[in-house]
């Protein structure tokens, strides 16, 4: 399997990036997409991705880092026509934390959106990824008024109940989980995973972020990592664990655009 959303360009792998990859394969996760959070960001994503085979890369601008303005759209189109640009992202907007206020995040949002829709105008079709905190209800409804097809979205690092889950399969998104869902007290995100229809599922770290059990409090959490929300997952819907896997390769492969032969073994 491969991990489908870390920040590999954070400061937390700084210098060791060989390492983190090399320590993954020996999990089974033999490849990554980094995310980006920023057009700086994506610029520095794209680099990484360029120098290790299997490690993939998004463009796009983050609520939470909405407030870094000049935002250069530009370079984020020319970012997404790179070979292993595999998605937009991530955007959508952050009700849980205070800054930056919505009144920041929602023109960016706005901007964000109407600059994907030129893209496809222009022939630039990527599937985009969500960051949705605490604000289904608020983001639902603007995805629906835009021109790009509910299936092209995946909402990242799931966290939410059943009720949150069926907005998201009926606007047609896909769904991804992180090591949330192993957490004790994640029991609303446990049910909601067991809903999720077998194409419809994905599974990530968001590292450096939330480490999965048995690896909770382990900071930074490793992309490696994924293997064992994967595991859980299995676990927890019932589904034999090479079973999962080749159904969450399937959606990877179907969702990203990542040619399954490259999820084999392999260097990163």
């Amino acid at each position: 399997m491969i991990d489908t959303h870390c920040h590999l360009v954070f400061p937390d792998y700084a210098g060791r990036i060989d390492e983190v990859l090399a320590e993954a394969r020996q999990m089974g996760v033999t490849g990554a997409i980094t995310i980006s959070t920023s057009s700086h960001d994506a610029e520095a994503s794209m680099l990484v991705a360029e120098h290790h085979e299997h490690v993939w890369f998004t463009a796009g601008v983050h609520p939470l880092y909405a407030d870094q303005a000049p935002h250069d759209w530009q370079l984020l189109k020319r970012l997404a026509q790179h070979d292993k640009c595999v998605a937009w992202g991530e955007l959508g907007l952050d009700n849980h934390h205070a800054r930056p206020p919505r009144r920041v995040q929602d023109p960016v949002l706005a901007e964000h959106l109407a600059f994907i829709e030129s893209c496809i105008d222009d022939g630039i079709d990527l599937p985009i990824v969500l960051h949705c905190r605490e604000a289904f209800a608020d983001l639902i409804p603007i995805l629906r008024e835009t021109r790009i097809d509910g299936s092209r979205f995946v909402f990242h690092c799931f966290t939410a109940g059943p009720d949150e889950l069926r907005m998201v399969l009926d606007l047609g998104a896909m769904v991804s989980f992180t090591g949330v869902v192993t957490y004790r007290n994640a029991k609303a995100t446990a049910e909601a995973a067991r809903l999720v229809p077998p194409d419809r599922i994905m599974v990530e770290t968001d590292a450096p972020f939330l480490s999965p059990e048995p690896k909770r409090g382990v900071r930074p959490c490793m992309p490696g990592f994924a293997r064992h929300t994967a595991d859980f997952l299995a676990n927890l819907r019932d589904t034999p664990n090479a079973e999962f896997l080749q159904q969450i390769n399937a959606n990877t492969e179907r969702f990203f655009g990542i040619p399954a032969v490259e999820l084999g073994e392999g260097g990163a």
